[in-house]
């Protein structure tokens, strides 16, 4: 199973910005997530074409299941 935490910000000009992190451990906490994101907004690193990231929006784990079939 694929399984991704999927960090929700909000820009300047107040879109929502997602930054997808694959193959997160295994229970990853509600509070381990909203620190790395807080992180993310005091190193101010990432610009995009709303402006700077300047708001947690939320946050989410995405399990993603694939069953491939092929044709015989």
């Amino acid at each position: 199973m694929e399984k991704t935490v999927e960090l929700q910000f909000l820009d300047e000009l107040g879109k929502t910005v997602r930054i997808s992190i694959s193959e997160p451990k295994d229970q990853l906490t509600e509070a381990e997530i909203f620190t790395v994101m807080d992180s993310i907004l005091t190193a101010d690193v990432f610009f995009g074409s709303g402006g700077r990231l300047v708001a947690k929006k939320g946050a989410r784990i995405v399990e993603k299941n694939t069953v491939d079939y092929e044709a015989s």
